[in-house]
């Protein structure tokens, strides 16, 4: 397998099929990612406005040994949508393809196209009386297509899953050029092998998401938002379950966070306002969503008060008006900016078991700590296991201060994770970031099969090389 480099005769032959303004030239926005660590390139640019024309451009790469790199929103943090290096690729940007094309409300069901970005299928639902409940921070420029193909995550999975779990079917163009008709609205289809679910999280290496059938959800009558402090991590999990005790599934949110992440927003983000005059080492960010006849704020005081006769909390403000509630999920957002303005020596988006927490946490300081003078900044979804484990320099010192440490730090925090029975990539993916981790703790046999997926699928490589699979 061998593919093309830069071929001038490629973009004259799409341009004879393809209409005027579907070929651009690159710019610089569709190069980057968000953190910087990877500068991408480009030998074509697309902006395709229908699966059809996918279709003619997968094909013709297909033919012609051209790299193919999707692109959403560009949010990814794992450089999966940029190609860094080997032949200038054709980047195909979703953006044109951002229509709602139906929603089915008796249902529950939303059909979006790839370029939807999340926030505009968000918005369609509740029009439509109804909740699409993926949320993250990225969530007014991420596109759904791309929110697909990494499977993403937010703050709601605890209750209603990752984006995998919100999908009912897919339309897609494969390696070859074909267009598989998959936009199902069914909830039982057993008919063979599920393409959906595979090609949902594989990043753009089998293929390209050009729309989704997309579930949808009653709007909770009553909802409710809460931060409690906490003595440590294990009472923060001994306060799941009392909520989970008292609002059941009613749990839509719950996010761990640390005194340090707390101080990073008072040293680089004073404007964002912070519940307590004095920052707790401990506290969680509680969300309730309950159905008619259910108060959500009274359950949260009820919750409270339970959980400080057991001590498990000592202080707490409850929301009381949507200005207030928007305040606090204020506060949990703007940390990853506020970390960004400090600048980390190694970050990582990492999932263990939850009851192996607390032990995890006091664990990762105590190896850490034996590397250097660090500060850590340990908060996240604490409901689903996922928290964002990020390394900084000591006060005073900066991240170039560590440049030799960084991959030392990166391997130890991994391998801590992974004796844990975790896993390196929680819902960022593997992009071209992680390939190595993958090959370093991912099973043998699972990455067999995925290479011989790879290889059946995209027998000529074009599919977003470089990225989940290390390139051999």
């Amino acid at each position: 397998m061998t593919l093309n480099p830069a071929d001038p005769a490629f973009a004259d032959r799409l341009s004879g099929l393809l209409p005027e303004g579907v070929l651009r030239l690159p710019e610089p926005r569709y190069l980057e990612e968000p953190r910087g660590s990877f500068q991408g390139q480009a030998g074509v640019l697309a902006l395709p406005q229908n699966a059809e024309q996918v279709s003619t451009l997968i094909r013709e790469a297909n033919a012609a040994r051209v790299p193919v790199v999707p692109y959403g929103g560009g949010t990814g943090l794992v450089g999966g949508q940029v190609m860094p290096g080997g032949p200038p690729p054709l980047v195909i940007s979703l953006e044109r393809m951002a229509a709602i094309r139906a929603v089915h409300s008796l249902e529950n069901v939303i059909i979006a196209e790839a370029g939807a970005i999340l926030a505009d299928v968000q918005s369609a639902a509740q029009a439509a009386g109804r909740l699409f409940p993926l949320s993250l921070a990225a969530e007014g420029s991420a596109r759904i297509g791309g929110n697909l193909a990494t499977n993403a995550g937010g703050v709601n999975v605890l209750r209603y899953g990752n984006a995998r779990d919100l999908c009912l079917g897919l339309e897609a163009v494969l390696p070859t050029g074909e267009i598989w008709h998959g936009l199902s609205r069914l909830r039982k289809d057993n008919t063979g092998y599920d393409l959906r679910n595979l090609l949902i999280g594989a990043e753009g290496t089998l293929g390209v998401i050009t729309a989704a059938s997309l579930k949808l959800l009653p709007i909770p009558a009553s909802q409710g938002t809460a931060v409690f402090t906490v003595t440590d991590p294990q009472a923060a999990i001994d306060l799941l379950a009392l909520a989970r005790d008292h609002a059941g599934e009613g749990v839509s949110a719950f996010e761990l966070i640390h005194r340090q992440g707390l101080n990073f927003l008072a040293e680089t983000l004073q404007q964002v306002r912070q519940p307590f005059a004095k920052a707790p080492e401990w506290c969680v960010l509680i969300e309730l969503g309950l159905p008619r006849g259910l108060e959500a704020e009274e359950t949260l005081a009820e919750l409270f008060e339970a959980a400080e006769a057991t001590g498990l909390v000592s202080d707490g403000v409850i929301a009381q008006s949507e200005s207030q509630r928007q305040a606090m999920w204020s506060v949990r957002e703007h940390i990853p900016l506020a970390n960004k303005a400090i600048g980390s020596v190694s970050s990582h988006d990492i999932s263990v078991p939850i009851s192996e927490i607390p032990a995890f946490i006091e664990r990762g300081r105590e190896v850490v700590a034996g590397l250097g003078d660090f500060r850590i900044n340990c908060f996240g979804h604490l409901g689903d296991g996922n928290l964002h484990y990020n390394v900084f320099p000591a006060q005073g010192r900066k991240r170039e201060d560590y440049e030799a440490l960084r991959g030392a730090v990166k391997e130890a925090v991994h391998d801590l994770v992974h004796s844990f029975g975790g896993s390196f990539s929680a819902e960022h993916g593997v992009g071209r970031m992680k390939t190595v981790d993958l090959e370093r703790y991912g099973d043998p046999a699972k990455l067999a099969a995925m290479r011989a997926i790879k290889q059946a699928l995209d027998p000529n490589g074009i599919m977003n090389p470089g990225a989940v699979l290390k390139t051999v």
